[in-house]
């Protein structure tokens, strides 16, 4: 009866085992797939405001602007086939320590340039908030090399890399870009890189998620495409525009790297706009991000 006993004991300990490593499986392949499988969302994360202590730079005057405050939002979009990380921030995560409330962090340029920067929460906090690390991060893809867009570059060399040929040889160059900070990006250098050759890449080849090139501010300015069910298609524009006023008055930073380009490109956008019948989301838009929903919230 004993043996019995014993036998049945180690049969059910076996299944009992089993059931768990089931469990730990599922655990493990549900923490690596998309929040939703089989539907495509976008996280707006929150990477800080820049204070713009010169309105003059965009060639706006301040009684032009509602505020002089710029908005700095990264990305997160999910796909069924994996996730891409769109802009990284203006302060790595390393080099600051969230409090619970909002700081002002100095930031030094290696070109001399100071910019104050208003910190609240960690991109890797926000990502771990949804199930990710960088880690699982299939894609990265900046709009472009100004420091306030590669902040944690670092973090995701692991990363595929979508990058314009021409945008990455100006970061690699022998004299970087003004108001880039190479350390925060020198690891993409290895990394597993797509180079765009053609003026829309199709992320994940069924439309949903499109790069677009879109030059002038940087060489290899691009912008992003995404097509949602429910919101509806939305670009996010990079720096096309920083301040609304920017377009409805027709004024350009004057750091541009080719000011005609920018101009043309931005006709094109608008001629884009018109036929996809998408939203332009001006990136640092203070006003507008604010309305925004952060994550955990997402568009869908």
């Amino acid at each position: 009866m004993s043996s019995k006993c014993s036998l049945l004991s180690a049969i059910v300990l076996a299944a009992l085992l089993q059931l768990l490593m089931g469990l730990e499986t599922r655990a493990d392949a549900a923490s690596n797939a998309p929040a939703v499988p089989g539907l495509l969302r976008l996280y707006v994360l929150d990477c800080g405001t820049i204070h713009v202590a010169d309105t003059a730079r965009y060639e706006l005057r301040r009684d032009e602007v509602e505020t002089p405050e710029l908005s700095v939002a990264c990305f997160l979009v999910v796909h069924p086939k994996g996730a891409l990380i769109w802009d990284v921030g203006t302060v790595p995560d390393s080099e600051w320590q969230p409090t619970g409330t909002s700081i002002v962090h100095p930031l030094s340029l290696p070109d001399g340039q100071t910019r104050d920067i208003t910190l609240t929460q960690s991109l890797g906090a926000q990502l771990a908030e949804i199930g990710y690390t960088p880690s699982k991060i299939r894609y990265i893809a900046l709009s472009h090399y100004h420091y306030d867009h590669t902040a944690n570059a670092n973090a995701f060399a692991h990363s595929t890399w979508l990058v314009r040929r021409v945008e990455r040889a100006a970061m690699f160059g022998a004299t970087p870009p003004g108001t880039t900070r190479p350390d925060t990006y020198a690891q993409l250098k290895t990394a597993k890189t797509t180079l765009i050759e053609s003026d829309q890449f199709d992320v994940f080849g069924d439309s949903s998620v499109v790069i677009k090139f879109a030059p002038g501010h940087t060489p290899g300015h691009q912008m992003l495409l995404v097509r949602l069910k429910n919101t509806g298609p939305v670009l996010l524009s990079g720096d096309l525009y920083h301040f609304p006023q920017e377009r409805t008055l027709n004024r350009f930073p004057v750091f541009e790297f080719d000011r005609e380009q920018t101009r043309r490109t931005r006709v094109e956008i608008d001629d884009f706009l018109k036929t996809t019948g998408a939203s332009l989301w001006i990136q640092h838009d203070f006003i507008a991000n604010r309305g925004l929903r952060k994550s955990p919230a997402f568009y869908d």
